[in-house]
């Protein structure tokens, strides 16, 4: 099943996918779940589905305005240094502990909204990466039971003003400009994605290939980083935890690549689908 928010009308509403079309589950469910991370919490998935089977689709996916998966995440958890390419590129050592920061929500943009290159800075730089949403909530989470704490998983673009981000040694201001990080198109359920499957990432940058990797070459595997993660903090239903990028990004190429004006930006994984986005200056 997937899952997107968007907006009708001008209203925010949810739904599921089917192709090229959106059954809106918002008047079908009311207020028992008013929005996609409500759904979640409530363990309503399985309402959803069935009401795909009893009511049909009456929205284009293409005329719709997409919101970020979850336009209202209580945490969203970032990995870095997750990939051993990445982790020779920078220069870095690989650590027992997984490396985290935080982003904002009103850093992120959805499907088919353009990043926004600051005016700060012009070293905004791309980073693939797969986004997983909590489904169950919980502290201390052991390995073994992470799996069913996930409701589903989505592409994620990390995008990343760089000499912010390198100006001090934490991360915060360069990894939290105003809409610099793309989060969709959608929310694959984690019914359709087998634990541990093996997925396919790549980030193709105005049709060049500029990262391609596997998730089996995560350092900190997804169990660890749930585990890890909620040993120190609760993780609620909602929460993101994406989930770090592999070697190939803009900043470490000779010549370097940065994402400018005119751009497009596809995150691409085979087990859920391509994350899109134009490239703009902030106004």
């Amino acid at each position: 099943m997937k899952l997107i928010s968007f907006l009708n009308q001008g209203v925010p509403s949810y739904g599921i996918v089917d192709g090229d079309e959106v059954l809106d589950l918002t008047p079908i469910l009311g207020t028992q779940a008013p929005d996609l991370k409500t759904l979640i919490a409530k363990d309503l998935l399985g309402a959803a589905a069935e009401a795909a089977k009893t009511h049909q689709p009456t929205l284009k996916f293409s005329q719709l305005e997409l919101l970020p998966v979850i336009p209202n995440p209580g945490q969203i958890f970032c990995i870095g240094l997750n990939y051993g390419e990445h982790v020779q590129e920078t220069g870095h050592k690989v650590t027992e502990a997984p490396a985290i920061f935080l982003r904002l929500p009103e850093s992120q943009v959805a499907h088919g909204q353009d990043i926004l290159r600051p005016a700060e800075s012009h070293r905004l730089d791309y980073e693939a990466e797969i986004a997983i949403v909590i489904g169950k909530g919980g502290r201390r989470i052991q390995e073994e039971d992470a799996w069913d704490h996930i409701a589903g998983y989505s592409c994620y673009n990390d995008g990343s003003v760089r000499d912010w981000q390198v100006a001090t040694s934490q991360w915060t201001p360069g990894k939290n400009f105003y809409r610099t990080g793309g989060f969709g198109p959608w929310l694959v359920s984690s019914d359709e994605i087998a634990p541990g499957q093996v997925m396919h990432m790549q980030t193709i940058l105005n049709g060049q290939v500029l990262q391609d990797t596997t998730t089996d070459k995560m350092i900190h595997s997804i169990p660890r980083q749930i585990a890890y993660i909620s040993s120190f903090t609760p993780l609620s239903p909602g929460d993101v935890i994406v989930t770090g990028t592999p070697g190939g990004v803009g900043n470490k190429r000779s010549p370097q690549i940065f994402m400018k004006p005119g751009d497009i930006c596809e995150i691409v994984v085979d087990a859920i689908g391509t994350l899109r986005n134009g490239i703009r200056d902030d106004a």
